[in-house]
């Protein structure tokens, strides 16, 4: 019975993220640095308005879009953060993580043989979606250009196919992040053509050293923008699963459909945690932001000191140091230095052909770890240099 299975679900591979985090379990005593989930607890505060949630009863179906008061605390969230302006009632719908957002979005606007562009290396999440819609991704390498797409680059992928483009910054796996001018360029290719963004934001909160900037706040690119956010990672909530999608009515009437009959609605519970999030929590994401700023210098001198390439990033919490001088494979390097020293990494090429020759760092992770696991790595690197 195999052979009836989707060909499109059989064709996708585990991701490659996972997949190595999953061999770290084989080897006893091992630190990883793979995966990317803070390593802080949630806020008292959220889990107590859960726990209130819970004893009040609030255990039922809530609107499919969401609660009404969170989709209000959500557009004063995005107002009040980064001057965006939408709707609660009819342009903001609370998802089940940022995952099921980009996948109503996809789901709502591709179509077969279409194309979507992106940025290599990237995020591995992207591309099955993109297929499962019958659509074909398309890579633009910014290997060249500090990991950030142009408007050059994006202009000699476009074809009379490109249906969107994924914007994906603060980004994994690099931690780039792109700048009000670089996003205006790319505003100004776009915005009289009939092409749309979704602009991957859920790393908005983790940004060193600079504000925040959308696509969605430049002339002409709101009408066709999907912003994604959510609060794994700005308020250490992976597990409770809240993720959002924010765009214009049209766009939003027609996701909404594909997302009550997918999931019918987020947890109801997670859904009054995030309320207490967005309003008493507003600003929880910023002593995390402090100790990751302060574990990307940390990390990205000793890199440094290594002698290994590598390009500071300016928000999330990742690192994408090059290994190519070492003449071997990104997942060769990093099952090499799981067997010798007991450290994971991720290898470059799960994040497309483009990573090749490059590893992922997640410095999500205490500074104990993070000094045994540089340690580790410089060991390797020493003895393989």
């Amino acid at each position: 019975m195999r052979h009836l299975i989707n060909q499109r679900v059989r064709e996708i591979q585990i991701s490659g993220i996972r997949r190595f985090a999953n061999m770290v379990a084989q080897v006893p005593d091992a630190i990883s640095l793979t995966i990317g989930q803070p390593d802080f607890e949630t806020p008292e505060h959220i889990k107590e308005a859960a726990v209130t949630a819970i004893g009040n009863n609030r255990t039922v179906y809530t609107p499919n879009a969401g609660l009404p008061e969170l989709r209000q605390a959500a557009s004063g969230y995005m107002k009040n953060k980064y001057r965006l302006t939408y709707d609660p009632a009819n342009e903001i719908i609370v998802t089940i993580g940022a995952s099921q957002a980009l996948d109503i979005a996809m789901r709502t606007i591709l179509e077969e043989g279409c194309e979507v562009i992106l940025p290599g290396p990237v995020y591995p999440g992207y591309e099955p979606l993109i297929r499962l819609c019958g659509a074909v991704p398309v890579y633009a390498d910014t290997r060249g250009n500090g990991f950030k797409l142009s408007a050059q680059l994006l202009q000699d992928c476009l074809t009379d196919k490109t249906r969107c483009v994924i914007l994906p910054y603060p980004s994994n796996p690099t931690g780039c992040v792109m700048a009000a001018e670089e996003l205006g360029e790319i505003a100004e290719l776009l915005k009289d053509r009939e092409i749309f963004v979704i602009s991957d934001e859920i790393y908005s909160e983790l940004i060193y050293g600079q504000p925040h900037c959308s696509i969605a706040s430049f002339p002409g690119m709101r009408e066709k923008t999907i912003v994604i956010n959510g609060l794994s990672k700005s308020h250490s909530m992976t597990g409770w699963r809240i993720g959002f999608t924010f765009a214009p009515a049209y766009l939003t009437e027609q996701m909404v459909k594909v997302h009550q009959y997918n999931v019918s609605c987020a947890s109801s519970i997670s859904q009054y945690a995030a309320l207490e999030a967005l309003t008493s929590g507003a600003d929880d994401a910023e002593p995390m932001k402090e100790a990751y700023g302060k574990r990307r210098d940390y990390v990205y001198d000793r890199l440094a000191a290594m002698g290994l390439e590598v390009t500071k990033p300016q928000g999330a919490f990742y690192i994408f140091p090059s290994v190519r001088k070492f003449g071997m494979g990104s997942f060769d390097f990093a099952t090499k230095l799981l067997e010798t020293e007991k450290l994971a990494v991720v290898p470059g090429d799960a994040f497309s052909a483009f990573g090749e020759g490059y590893i992922r760092i997640s410095y999500a992770y205490s500074m104990a770890q993070l000094e045994e696991g540089m340690n580790r790595l410089e060991r390797f690197v020493r003895r393989i240099g």
